[in-house]
């Protein structure tokens, strides 16, 4: 099956709420507009109620099927209990009078409204730069127990084949207990877009060909992630040659369940991850879906300033189907 024809399968009927903090954004809003009309999620967007109801005039969006929500207009009550909220979550890191302030940027409002389970997720950065976008969410709904660091991961598509890298966005260098990490929930993304996961940890080095500091990093990742999830289909040091194709894992790691197989691949920075899905997707013809924030409590994804109105609504079918 079409992988959003899938996801739209998941989620249907689900009633999930997604939270768009840049509703005065014509992208955005004819996203949102279009989710909720389809009945896939139900679309919650905030900014001036004036602004919005211009842009949608503009643009020809029906603003019908969506909630809106004027950041300034929040019931006194509402936005006291948000405010309490966010003061006891930062935990004296904030002052009442600094967690107002940060209160009137929409993407803590909709991050907060995603911590205090008012909707199920969050979407966006088009018109926000990605530190706009990630700080609320480590310093608010932060990272899953067990986790110490986000990571962006992009689904790589062509035709029936379907493919997970990562870290491609967020971290520049990653140590072993990082590399682990990022290997663990990479295999947690692939499941939610059906792909049965087979990890390989990347280098260019395969199983001991090659010696040095960046080869043992890998090696040490591969065994932090196996002791944490014994159970995962995965391996390295392995070249992704020998990961990815069959005649040459045979040869290169004859003992390896996952050479020669994988699906999930996983790189030691952010350095080779970023060129490594920018090749495929130019060279080689796939779509690159993401990035996917990884290692959070509850779904946030970040946009890029350049999307289009279909950019939008899929990141928002994917945040919606990583609530599950």
């Amino acid at each position: 099956m079409e992988l959003f024809d899938s996801l739209k399968q998941k989620i249907n009927g689900q009633n999930k709420t997604i939270v768009f903090p840049e509703g005065e954004d014509a992208r955005v809003l004819g996203a949102a507009s279009r989710l909720a009309a389809d009945g896939l999620i139900k679309s919650v967007v905030l900014g001036k109620q004036s602004e919005i109801e211009a842009t949608a005039k503009d643009n020809n969006i029906d603003l019908s099927p969506v909630t809106l929500l004027d950041p300034e207009a929040i019931p006194a009550d509402q936005h006291k209990a948000m405010l309490d909220a966010l003061v006891a979550r930062r935990k004296g890191k904030n002052t009442p009078e600094q967690a107002a302030e940060m209160l009137k940027d929409p993407n803590y409002i909709g991050t907060m409204m995603v911590y205090m389970d008012q909707a199920d997720g969050m979407v966006s950065g088009a018109v926000h730069a990605t530190g706009d976008t990630v700080r609320p969410a480590l310093q608010i709904i932060k990272t899953k127990e067990g986790v110490h660091r986000i990571s962006g991961a992009f689904i790589m598509q062509k035709g029936d084949q379907r493919f997970v890298f990562a870290d491609c966005a967020i971290n520049i260098e990653l140590d072993a207990p990082g590399m682990a990490e990022v290997a663990i929930e990479s295999a947690h993304t692939a499941k939610v877009f059906d792909i049965d996961p087979k990890v390989a940890l990347l280098s260019f080095s395969t199983k001991g060909s090659a010696k040095g500091d960046m080869v043992t990093k890998v090696q040490e990742a591969t065994k932090i992630a196996h002791e944490t999830a014994p159970d995962l289909p995965l391996d390295g040091e392995l070249q992704f040659d020998a990961a990815f194709v069959p005649s040459v894992g045979a040869q290169k790691a004859p003992d390896s369940k996952v050479a020669g197989h994988a699906n999930v691949f996983v790189f030691p920075e952010l350095q080779s991850g970023n060129i490594g899905y920018k090749i495929a997707q130019r060279f080689g013809g796939f779509e690159a879906i993401g990035p996917i924030l990884q290692g959070l409590n509850k779904p946030v994804s970040d946009l890029s300033r350049g999307c289009n109105e279909e950019d939008v609504y899929k990141v928002a079918i994917i945040t919606a189907a990583q609530s599950l």
